[in-house]
Protein backbone atom coordinates (compact mmCIF):
# COMPACT_ATOMS: atom_id res chain seq x y z
CA UNK A 1 0.00 0.00 0.00
CA UNK A 2 1.39 3.48 -1.02
CA UNK A 3 2.47 5.41 1.30
CA UNK A 4 -0.26 8.41 0.46
CA UNK A 5 -3.11 5.85 1.76
CA UNK A 6 -1.46 5.13 4.81
CA UNK A 7 -0.87 8.72 5.67
CA UNK A 8 -4.73 9.26 4.78
CA UNK A 9 -5.66 5.87 7.21
CA UNK A 10 -3.51 7.20 9.64
CA UNK A 11 -5.44 10.52 9.70
CA UNK A 12 -8.96 8.73 10.18
CA UNK A 13 -7.81 6.87 13.20
CA UNK A 14 -6.36 9.51 14.84
CA UNK A 15 -10.02 11.26 14.17
CA UNK A 16 -11.72 7.98 15.25
CA UNK A 17 -9.03 8.25 18.68
CA UNK A 18 -9.81 11.76 19.90
CA UNK A 19 -14.06 11.73 18.99
CA UNK A 20 -14.30 8.24 21.08
CA UNK A 21 -12.00 9.76 24.09
CA UNK A 22 -14.40 13.15 24.00
CA UNK A 23 -17.26 10.75 23.92
CA UNK A 24 -16.66 8.66 26.46
CA UNK A 25 -15.01 10.88 29.18
CA UNK A 26 -12.23 8.81 30.00
CA UNK A 27 -9.12 7.30 28.25
CA UNK A 28 -5.94 7.64 27.09
CA UNK A 29 -5.17 9.85 24.09
CA UNK A 30 -1.46 10.35 24.30
CA UNK A 31 -0.24 6.97 23.86
CA UNK A 32 -2.75 5.88 21.41
CA UNK A 33 -1.50 9.11 19.23
CA UNK A 34 1.83 8.25 19.31
CA UNK A 35 1.52 4.76 18.17
CA UNK A 36 -0.90 5.22 15.18
CA UNK A 37 1.81 5.45 12.25
CA UNK A 38 3.24 2.13 13.95
CA UNK A 39 0.24 -0.07 13.85
CA UNK A 40 -1.39 1.36 10.52
CA UNK A 41 1.48 0.31 8.69
CA UNK A 42 1.56 -3.21 10.65
CA UNK A 43 -2.04 -3.92 9.49
CA UNK A 44 -2.95 -2.40 6.66
CA UNK A 45 0.82 -3.41 5.07
CA UNK A 46 2.64 -6.24 6.75
CA UNK A 47 0.07 -8.48 9.37
CA UNK A 48 -1.14 -11.62 7.59
CA UNK A 49 -4.95 -10.84 9.51
CA UNK A 50 -8.16 -11.26 7.78
CA UNK A 51 -10.70 -9.55 9.39
CA UNK A 52 -13.37 -12.15 8.07
CA UNK A 53 -11.68 -14.87 9.06
CA UNK A 54 -9.59 -12.87 12.43
CA UNK A 55 -8.68 -16.25 14.63
CA UNK A 56 -7.66 -18.46 11.16
CA UNK A 57 -4.57 -20.30 12.66
CA UNK A 58 -2.59 -19.56 10.42
CA UNK A 59 -3.02 -15.35 11.11
CA UNK A 60 -0.33 -13.34 12.43
CA UNK A 61 -0.63 -12.23 15.95
CA UNK A 62 -0.98 -8.96 17.99
CA UNK A 63 -0.75 -8.44 21.09
CA UNK A 64 -1.29 -4.90 22.82
CA UNK A 65 0.75 -5.12 25.57
CA UNK A 66 0.24 -1.27 26.71
CA UNK A 67 -3.16 -1.83 27.18
CA UNK A 68 -4.02 1.13 27.75
CA UNK A 69 -3.54 2.22 24.64
CA UNK A 70 -6.96 0.53 23.38
CA UNK A 71 -8.04 3.30 21.08
CA UNK A 72 -5.49 2.88 18.30
CA UNK A 73 -5.89 -0.92 18.06
CA UNK A 74 -9.73 -0.25 18.43
CA UNK A 75 -10.12 2.24 15.59
CA UNK A 76 -7.29 -0.12 13.49
CA UNK A 77 -9.74 -2.77 13.35
CA UNK A 78 -12.75 -0.92 12.54
CA UNK A 79 -11.07 0.90 9.74
CA UNK A 80 -10.36 -2.73 8.97
CA UNK A 81 -13.66 -3.63 9.42
CA UNK A 82 -13.90 -5.72 12.02
CA UNK A 83 -16.73 -4.38 13.21
CA UNK A 84 -18.50 -0.70 12.13
CA UNK A 85 -16.97 2.90 13.23
CA UNK A 86 -20.00 4.03 14.86
CA UNK A 87 -19.38 0.80 17.48
CA UNK A 88 -16.19 2.88 18.31
CA UNK A 89 -18.54 5.43 19.59
CA UNK A 90 -19.74 3.03 22.61
CA UNK A 91 -16.09 2.80 24.19
CA UNK A 92 -15.94 2.64 27.93
CA UNK A 93 -19.66 2.83 27.84
CA UNK A 94 -21.74 -0.03 30.30
CA UNK A 95 -22.44 -2.72 27.87
CA UNK A 96 -20.28 -2.22 25.08
CA UNK A 97 -17.26 -4.68 24.38
CA UNK A 98 -15.09 -1.96 23.55
CA UNK A 99 -13.53 -1.54 27.20
CA UNK A 100 -10.96 0.86 28.51
CA UNK A 101 -8.72 -2.27 28.32
CA UNK A 102 -8.57 -5.13 25.81
CA UNK A 103 -10.66 -8.12 26.80
CA UNK A 104 -10.71 -11.59 24.53
CA UNK A 105 -13.88 -12.21 26.81
CA UNK A 106 -15.80 -10.06 24.13
CA UNK A 107 -14.32 -12.00 21.29
CA UNK A 108 -13.78 -8.98 19.29
CA UNK A 109 -12.03 -10.15 16.48
CA UNK A 110 -8.50 -9.39 16.57
CA UNK A 111 -8.35 -9.13 20.02
CA UNK A 112 -5.89 -11.98 20.62
CA UNK A 113 -5.72 -11.70 24.70
CA UNK A 114 -6.96 -9.15 27.47
CA UNK A 115 -4.35 -6.66 28.55
CA UNK A 116 -3.88 -3.51 30.85
CA UNK A 117 -1.55 -4.53 34.06
CA UNK A 118 1.58 -3.95 31.79
CA UNK A 119 5.01 -6.30 31.75
CA UNK A 120 3.42 -9.27 30.80
CA UNK A 121 2.20 -8.59 26.68
CA UNK A 122 5.82 -9.97 25.52
CA UNK A 123 5.82 -13.12 27.54
CA UNK A 124 2.40 -14.07 26.33
CA UNK A 125 3.83 -13.38 22.89
CA UNK A 126 6.88 -15.27 23.65
CA UNK A 127 4.73 -18.07 24.48
CA UNK A 128 2.71 -17.71 21.42
CA UNK A 129 5.96 -17.74 19.23
CA UNK A 130 7.58 -20.64 20.93
CA UNK A 131 3.95 -22.69 19.76
CA UNK A 132 4.29 -21.72 16.50
CA UNK A 133 7.89 -22.59 16.58
CA UNK A 134 7.26 -26.25 17.60
CA UNK A 135 3.90 -26.70 15.53
CA UNK A 136 6.39 -25.74 12.82
CA UNK A 137 4.09 -22.58 11.13
CA UNK A 138 5.17 -19.68 9.51
CA UNK A 139 2.88 -17.04 11.39
CA UNK A 140 4.69 -14.03 12.64
CA UNK A 141 4.14 -12.44 16.78
CA UNK A 142 3.94 -8.51 17.10
CA UNK A 143 4.04 -7.30 20.40
CA UNK A 144 3.75 -3.27 21.13
CA UNK A 145 5.23 -2.49 24.34
CA UNK A 146 5.45 1.29 25.82
CA UNK A 147 8.53 3.03 26.78
CA UNK A 148 7.41 3.33 30.94
CA UNK A 149 7.11 -0.55 30.16
CA UNK A 150 10.59 -1.07 29.86
CA UNK A 151 10.60 -0.41 33.67
CA UNK A 152 8.95 -4.14 34.17
CA UNK A 153 11.71 -6.73 35.12
CA UNK A 154 9.04 -9.11 34.01
CA UNK A 155 10.03 -7.57 30.47
CA UNK A 156 13.85 -8.37 31.09
CA UNK A 157 12.77 -11.81 31.87
CA UNK A 158 11.00 -12.14 28.73
CA UNK A 159 13.72 -10.58 26.42
CA UNK A 160 16.10 -13.05 28.16
CA UNK A 161 14.27 -15.89 26.97
CA UNK A 162 13.16 -14.70 23.61
CA UNK A 163 16.99 -14.28 22.99
CA UNK A 164 17.54 -18.25 24.43
CA UNK A 165 14.73 -19.74 22.19
CA UNK A 166 15.95 -17.58 18.64
CA UNK A 167 12.67 -16.72 18.49
CA UNK A 168 13.05 -15.06 15.18
CA UNK A 169 9.18 -15.09 14.81
CA UNK A 170 8.91 -12.19 17.06
CA UNK A 171 8.92 -8.82 16.51
CA UNK A 172 9.36 -6.34 19.79
CA UNK A 173 7.90 -2.76 19.31
CA UNK A 174 8.26 -0.63 21.47
CA UNK A 175 6.81 3.11 21.01
CA UNK A 176 9.21 5.09 22.76
CA UNK A 177 7.64 8.54 23.15
CA UNK A 178 9.77 9.33 26.15
CA UNK A 179 6.49 10.34 28.92
CA UNK A 180 4.64 7.52 31.18
CA UNK A 181 2.16 9.04 33.31
CA UNK A 182 4.08 10.79 35.74
CA UNK A 183 6.26 12.52 33.98
CA UNK A 184 9.40 12.21 31.46
CA UNK A 185 10.31 8.47 31.15
CA UNK A 186 13.81 9.56 32.16
CA UNK A 187 13.13 11.29 35.19
CA UNK A 188 11.06 8.40 36.93
CA UNK A 189 13.27 5.01 36.02
CA UNK A 190 15.80 5.80 33.19
CA UNK A 191 15.77 3.40 30.80
CA UNK A 192 18.71 3.82 28.58
CA UNK A 193 20.47 2.80 26.70
CA UNK A 194 17.83 0.84 25.70
CA UNK A 195 19.14 -0.41 21.96
CA UNK A 196 22.40 -1.39 23.65
CA UNK A 197 20.38 -3.15 26.20
CA UNK A 198 18.09 -5.51 24.01
CA UNK A 199 21.74 -5.99 21.75
CA UNK A 200 23.23 -7.30 24.76
CA UNK A 201 20.56 -9.87 25.25
CA UNK A 202 20.95 -10.97 21.92
CA UNK A 203 18.05 -9.15 19.78
CA UNK A 204 18.46 -7.58 16.19
CA UNK A 205 17.72 -3.81 17.02
CA UNK A 206 16.55 -1.49 14.53
CA UNK A 207 15.87 2.08 15.40
CA UNK A 208 13.66 4.00 13.90
CA UNK A 209 11.72 7.20 13.80
CA UNK A 210 8.02 6.25 14.79
CA UNK A 211 6.18 8.30 12.39
CA UNK A 212 7.97 8.39 8.85
CA UNK A 213 5.99 6.03 7.43
CA UNK A 214 8.80 4.76 5.06
CA UNK A 215 11.14 3.98 8.00
CA UNK A 216 8.56 2.09 9.87
CA UNK A 217 8.25 -0.14 6.24
CA UNK A 218 11.26 -0.72 6.15
CA UNK A 219 12.05 -1.81 9.45
CA UNK A 220 8.66 -4.30 9.51
CA UNK A 221 10.55 -5.48 5.71
CA UNK A 222 13.88 -6.32 7.79
CA UNK A 223 12.27 -8.18 10.35
CA UNK A 224 10.52 -10.00 7.82
CA UNK A 225 13.64 -10.71 6.35
CA UNK A 226 14.88 -13.02 9.36
CA UNK A 227 18.01 -13.07 11.40
CA UNK A 228 17.62 -16.30 13.43
CA UNK A 229 17.28 -14.16 16.56
CA UNK A 230 13.98 -11.79 17.65
CA UNK A 231 13.87 -8.30 16.44
CA UNK A 232 13.19 -5.07 18.43
CA UNK A 233 11.87 -2.09 16.65
CA UNK A 234 12.58 1.06 19.25
CA UNK A 235 10.41 3.84 17.21
CA UNK A 236 11.21 7.37 18.43
CA UNK A 237 7.72 9.01 19.11
CA UNK A 238 6.01 11.92 20.33
CA UNK A 239 2.96 11.48 22.76
CA UNK A 240 0.15 13.18 21.61
CA UNK A 241 1.38 13.08 17.86
CA UNK A 242 -1.03 14.89 15.76
CA UNK A 243 -2.77 17.16 17.78
CA UNK A 244 -0.71 20.20 19.04
CA UNK A 245 -1.93 20.66 22.18
CA UNK A 246 -1.40 17.14 23.53
CA UNK A 247 1.82 16.71 22.30
CA UNK A 248 4.60 16.03 24.90
CA UNK A 249 2.86 16.81 27.69
CA UNK A 250 2.33 13.58 30.27
CA UNK A 251 -1.21 14.99 31.61
CA UNK A 252 -2.51 13.48 28.20
CA UNK A 253 -1.69 10.31 29.25
CA UNK A 254 -5.05 10.04 30.84
CA UNK A 255 -7.01 13.30 29.81
CA UNK A 256 -9.31 13.68 27.39
CA UNK A 257 -10.60 16.34 24.80
CA UNK A 258 -13.49 18.72 25.92
CA UNK A 259 -16.01 19.33 22.87
CA UNK A 260 -13.80 22.48 22.19
CA UNK A 261 -10.58 21.08 22.09
CA UNK A 262 -12.41 17.84 19.74
CA UNK A 263 -13.14 20.76 17.31
CA UNK A 264 -9.38 22.00 17.10
CA UNK A 265 -7.92 18.69 17.35
CA UNK A 266 -9.86 17.35 14.38
CA UNK A 267 -9.06 20.33 12.04
CA UNK A 268 -5.32 20.44 13.15
CA UNK A 269 -5.09 16.50 11.74
CA UNK A 270 -7.25 17.18 8.74
CA UNK A 271 -4.46 20.64 7.87
CA UNK A 272 -1.72 18.33 8.75
CA UNK A 273 -2.94 15.61 6.59
CA UNK A 274 -3.22 18.05 3.88
CA UNK A 275 0.22 19.40 4.21
CA UNK A 276 2.03 15.84 4.09
CA UNK A 277 -0.37 14.72 1.06
CA UNK A 278 0.85 18.25 -0.91
CA UNK A 279 4.77 17.17 -0.09
CA UNK A 280 4.06 13.83 -1.45
CA UNK A 281 2.84 15.93 -4.88
CA UNK A 282 5.52 17.81 -4.93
Amino acid sequence: MEIRNLLTISANVRKNIVKMLNISGSGHPGGSLSAVELLVTLYFKYMNFNPKSAFDPDRDYFILSKGHSCPVLYSILAELGCFSISELYTFRKIGSRLQGHPSKNERIPGIEVSTGSLGYGLSIGIGIAIGIKQAKKRNRVYVLMGDGEQQEGSVWEGVMAASHYKLDNLCAIIDDNGMQIDGATKDIMNIEPLADKYKAFGWNVISIDGHNIGDIDKSYSQFIKGYKKPTVIIAKTVKGKGVSFMENLAIWHGKVPSSEELKKALKEIDKNLKQKLRNYND
